[in-house]
C-alpha cells in the first residue's frame, strides 16, 4: 500500500485508476494529516494518544481504511521531515477545502491539543499560524477553540 500511495505521488500510472485525481486526493490527505503531525510534534512530546488522535482523525475525514492511514501516516512523516514551511501544506489545503472545512479541521488540532489536558506555548503559537495560513480569522480559532472545550466538558 506504501507504495501504492507514494506511485500516486509520483504521478506512475497505476493500471485502472484515475492517477491524476487519485494524486490530488493523497495530497490532500497528506497535507491534511502534515498539520496534525506538526502539531503532535510541537511541544517536543508526541503521545501514542496524539498518534491515536491522528489515525483516527484522518480515518474519519477521508473515509479511509487502517491500513491506507498507516501508510499516510509514513509518507506525512516523510513530507514533514522535507518540507521547508507549512505552507505547502496550508497551501493545498486553501485550495480545495471551504472556509468551513478549514474550521473543521482547526477544531481537530484543537481536540489534537487538549489530549494531554494543557495548551502549551508552542501548540498555541502553531495554531495561531495555521489559522493565519489557512485565511480565517483570529475569531475563527477562538471560536473553534471554544466549541472543543465545550465538547470535552474542558
Amino acid at each position: 500500500m506504501f507504495d501504492y500511495i507514494k506511485n500516486i505521488l509520483l504521478g506512475q500510472n497505476i493500471s485502472g485508476s484515475n492517477s491524476v485525481n487519485e494524486k490530488g486526493e493523497t495530497k490532500i490527505q497528506i497535507a491534511t494529516c502534515a498539520l496534525f503531525l506538526e502539531m503532535a510534534k510541537s511541544d517536543l512530546n508526541f503521545t501514542e494518544g496524539e498518534r491515536s488522535h491522528i489515525f483516527e482523525t484522518m480515518k474519519s475525514i477521508f473515509q479511509l481504511d487502517d491500513e491506507f492511514v498507516k501508510d499516510l501516516l509514513k509518507l506525512s512523516e516523510i513530507e514533514v521531515k522535507e518540507s521547508i514551511s507549512l505552507y505547502e501544506f496550508t497551501d493545498t489545503i486553501n485550495q480545495h477545502f471551504s472556509n468551513e472545512e478549514k474550521f473543521e479541521l482547526l477544531k481537530n488540532l484543537w481536540k489534537l491539543i487538549f489530549i494531554d489536558g494543557k495548551i502549551d506555548a508552542h501548540e498555541e503559537g502553531l495554531i495561531r499560524k495555521i489559522t493565519t495560513m489557512l485565511n480565517l480569522e483570529h475569531r475563527d480559532m477562538i471560536d473553534s477553540k471554544m466549541i472543543v472545550k465545550k465538547e470535552l466538558n474542558l
